[in-house]
């Protein structure tokens, strides 16, 4: 099979799955850390990006389109209040909760077994080591 060819399946299949972008829309490095805090309560986009920033530097452009995914997707819901100054809170809608439930659940189980993960690689790492000897 020609490498044309194999492109051209792999785009025929990403587009009979959409419930893969939407895999990666859910597991990105952003759409983890927004789901999960907005698991806890609502934020203010300013409020949001604080606390996202104790773990990981987000632009606010990247938060910006990480939410924006996310409520397209039907996760976030997006309040805005016509006040001045403009008030605009985000919280999960229920697939939203569902969705990060189940996000916290694995980044709470990857935590539990990092130490085999990391002991795991060191073996690979050893392994591949001695056959390139």
């Amino acid at each position: 099979m020609e490498v044309s060819e194999m492109r051209e399946r792999w785009t025929l299949a990403e587009g009979m799955c959409p419930h893969r972008l939407v895999l990666e829309h859910v597991t990105s490095r952003w759409g983890v850390l927004v789901l999960d805090a907005l698991l806890d309560r609502s934020y203010r986009f300013s409020e949001l990006r604080r606390h996202i920033a104790a773990v990981a530097k987000v632009s606010e452009k990247m938060l910006t389109q990480t939410l924006q995914t996310l409520e397209r997707d039907g996760f976030v819901h997006r309040d805005a209040q016509p006040v001045i100054p403009p008030r605009v809170d985000y919280s999960l809608t229920p697939l939203g909760r569902e969705a990060a439930e189940r996000v916290r659940s694995l980044a709470h189980w990857t935590g539990l077994r990092m130490e085999e993960v990391q002991r795991a690689r060191e073996a690979y790492d050893e392994a591949k080591a001695a056959r390139q000897v």
